[in-house]
């Protein structure tokens, strides 16, 4: 783990330069970088639906928030949450971290709506925005913590790239995100067993994370993290309909590139 995060660390520090696309099919946009520099890119400033990928930047300003062993009572609103759920009930409490956990491995969008009305609520979007200004996401603007599709919602591959590797500064991001299978139960004792999105996860080599996506408007969308031998690659593809194999043969092709 301290081999990646000096790896990620080191990721800002890359330049990133215009670049040809070779592969036109492999996603609606979508863009590669190895160590930090751009590799390949395809209409990488394109706004599109990013699906659950907006789940990042909750994330992001949980782990920045910090706290996480906080007791978070789920609320009314989770009823109306539809897509990917964990099942969770009003009046259950559970710690903000693994709000957390179920968000980064499971998608789960109701434990999502859980943990960003804890943090903020209603404001909570905004501050989306105004830490994606900050990191100079130009091409996104947020209209749903957990990424339903939602007039006004767009993100770029490159500014998904970008949030990723903020992200990836967090350790415990990158601890979750790798996790095939997590375990945890409420303070009442009811247990859940999640299942990580990723197919990735324990059948590629290096795989580490990052976050899956799908909705009808976004299709499938993917924020893939891998490491081989000290060499970080990573690759944002948005409505890829082969979102699996084309990131195997995108990674591949970057390690590849690395000997």
């Amino acid at each position: 783990m301290l081999r990646v995060l000096l790896a990620v660390a080191c990721l800002a520090a890359g330049t990133a330069h215009a670049v040809e696309d070779p592969y036109p099919w492999i996603a609606a946009a979508y863009l590669v970088k190895r160590d930090g520099v751009v590799l390949w890119a395809g209409s990488a400033d394109r706004r599109l639906a990013p699906a659950s990928l907006a789940k990042m930047m909750t994330a992001l300003l949980a782990l920045e928030r910090g706290k996480l062993d906080e007791s978070v009572t789920v609320g009314k609103g989770v009823l109306k949450e539809t897509g990917t759920r964990m099942g969770l009930k009003p009046g259950e409490t559970l710690r903000a971290g693994d709000l957390l956990a179920a968000t980064v491995v499971r998608s789960a969008n109701d434990a999502c709506r859980v943990l960003a009305d804890f943090l903020d609520g209603k404001d909570f979007v905004e501050k989306m925005n105004s830490r994606a200004a900050a990191l100079g996401m130009k091409n996104t603007h947020f209209a749903d913590p957990c990424g339903h599709d939602r007039e006004g919602q767009y993100a770029s591959a490159a500014d998904l790239a970008r949030l990723a590797e903020e992200v990836m500064k967090h350790a415990e991001y990158l601890r979750l995100a790798r996790q095939e299978k997590i375990f945890f139960k409420t303070a009442e004792g009811r247990a859940f067993t999640l299942r990580n999105t990723n197919a990735l996860l324990g059948r590629y080599e290096g795989a580490i994370g990052l976050k899956t996506g799908y909705t009808e408007g976004a299709g499938n969308c993917l924020v893939v993290l891998a490491e081989r031998d000290g060499v970080l690659v990573l690759a944002v593809l948005l409505n890829a309909p082969n979102r699996w194999w084309n990131a195997v043969g995108l990674l591949d092709r970057a390690f590849a590139a690395a000997r």
